[in-house]
């Protein structure tokens, strides 16, 4: 099995998934990464803005502002290429490249340094700590240059036994699911 098989899989999947299981596994991981010290300690925070096949993050990026912390998001800016611009609420984000949800021009862009944890996308992920991605190396390329503790969200039912892994791929550093917490 090859990376899009296991995409395709994934899809496969994600299709059969209740909407009550999907709305319980988003509870938890999201009550699971708010336990987390990485995640309590970070006073600036990257996460994604999900999209309806993902854990939905609007709730973990509305808590962290509760919780005083600051938010930076992703904007694709050219292929396989993305920067990180802090948002200070819903309404500094509108529709984007792929439809996905990205800060407006008018926000202001934030260094990789200054994060302090990243909450990473994924189509699946293995217990390994590897992570499968959409596939345009996006994250993998701007991963490279971090050195913040990383972690990704993914259903255990989404899940692979083992994600193929090429040179350029890059494992995240805490892998959470509404069972377990993956180090």
């Amino acid at each position: 099995m090859d990376k899009k098989q296991q995409r395709t899989e994934i899809k496969r999947r994600i299709g059969q998934l209740t909407e009550e299981y999907q709305k319980s596994s988003d509870i938890v991981i999201a009550d699971t990464l708010f336990s987390l010290s990485e995640y309590q300690n970070a006073s600036f925070i990257f996460c994604y803005v999900s999209t309806k096949k993902e854990i939905d993050t609007l709730p973990i990026i509305r808590h962290a502002w509760e919780y005083g912390k600051r938010i930076a998001v992703p904007k694709c800016i050219g292929k396989g290429i993305m920067e990180l611009y802090e948002i200070h609420s819903f309404d500094d984000l509108e529709s984007g490249l792929y439809g996905i949800m990205e800060p407006k021009s008018s926000c202001v862009r934030v260094s990789v340094k200054d994060i302090d944890f990243g909450i990473i996308p994924c189509v699946s992920c293995d217990r390994n700590r590897n992570r499968l991605g959409h596939g345009g190396g996006y994250y993998d390329r701007y991963l490279s240059q971090s050195v913040f503790v990383t972690a990704a969200l993914c259903r255990e039912q989404l899940m692979l036994d083992q994600v193929i892994m090429e040179s350029h791929d890059l494992p995240v550093d805490i892998v959470i699911s509404e069972k377990k917490i993956y180090r």
